[in-house]
């Protein structure tokens, strides 16, 4: 049996062989990451666990912070608005990581084979993010799964095996509740992803907290307590962070349009949307646009958060 320093080199070796400028690999829902800088950097998570297996990885969610390296796992239950920088790594030392997809229809299958429960409603909800240690097991089975790119032949049969091994050991740790709460079609993580989604659909619209309680099916008291709860900021913070997100990913694409990229993005004020911008990203639209468009460079592949 391998050891589990032995587990995190051929871990390290395969991502590096395997990692694509995409991120994604012949595996479905499996990602593979290679990151040599350490900027900081802004994105929007989806559900997904993640697996360090060189460097480590510095996040800032709301007011909370949020740290795992080589041999540490990330969770996520669902879309997230974060802020994070690579520890690390650098020119010749790239961080490296594996992420798999956290999918409501191969987590559901298993809570009916264990005493999970099956109802949630009105029960603690867990916050949609955590860290904790791999574990040999944990390593083990996430090796064998990228291990599966060397062996085209045996993936479609093996690797659904090993993602439902690597569930299995996640809704067995100490952080099972939350891949509960993502199987479970009435848990308060479900009615919460409704107006997630929505805000991600339409976040340049007018946000109504009593239209987006009644969409989770709870009081506006119940849905703003679960939705801090989950995502540790408010639905009007939330939605500003994906506004400012998407108003950068506008700027990189034409620079000198800063007015545009608040507007479509929401914002009817240009003053309002240049003050939260800079307080976000650091800079005013204009000249942080006119550095990202500077420094954009290769594609250094999918940066798992």
């Amino acid at each position: 049996m391998s050891t589990t320093t032995e587990l995190l080199d051929e871990l390290r070796t395969l991502i590096a062989s395997h990692a694509r400028a995409d991120g994604g690999s012949t595996i479905d829902g499996l990602f593979l990451s290679r990151v040599e800088t350490v900027e900081p950097h802004h994105s929007l998570t989806e559900p997904l666990l993640v697996v360090m297996a060189q460097g480590g990885k510095r996040l800032l969610l709301g007011d909370e912070v949020h740290e795992y390296r080589a041999g540490q796992y990330l969770m996520v239950t669902t879309d997230l608005p974060v802020s994070g920088h690579f520890l690390d790594a650098g020119p010749g030392h790239p961080a490296l990581g594996l992420g798999l997809a956290l999918r409501p229809g191969a987590i559901a299958p298993l809570l009916l084979e264990g005493t999970a429960p099956r109802r949630t409603r009105g029960a603690a909800v867990p916050p949609a993010l955590a860290t904790g240690e791999a574990g040999h097991e944990l390593l083990d089975a996430a090796t064998r799964l990228v291990r599966l790119l060397d062996h085209p032949a045996d993936a479609p049969v093996l690797a659904p095996l090993i993602e439902r091994e690597i569930l299995w050991r996640l809704l067995s740790g100490p952080h099972g509740g939350m891949i509960r709460q993502i199987g479970l079609p009435d848990s308060n993580l479900t009615h919460i992803n409704r107006a997630v989604q929505w805000i991600r659909d339409n976040y340049a619209e007018p946000l109504r907290i009593d239209d987006l309680a009644r969409l989770a099916g709870m009081s506006a008291s119940a849905f703003h307590r679960h939705f801090r709860t989950i995502t540790a900021t408010s639905p009007l913070q939330f939605q500003k962070r994906i506004r400012l997100q998407e108003a950068r990913s506008l700027l990189l694409a034409q620079p000198n349009d800063v007015a545009g990229a608040g507007h479509l993005v929401g914002y009817d004020s240009q003053s309002q949307f240049t003050r939260e911008y800079r307080r976000l990203f650091g800079a005013p639209p204009g000249r942080d646009a006119a550095r990202l468009y500077a420094a954009a460079g290769p594609a250094e592949g999918r940066r798992l958060p």
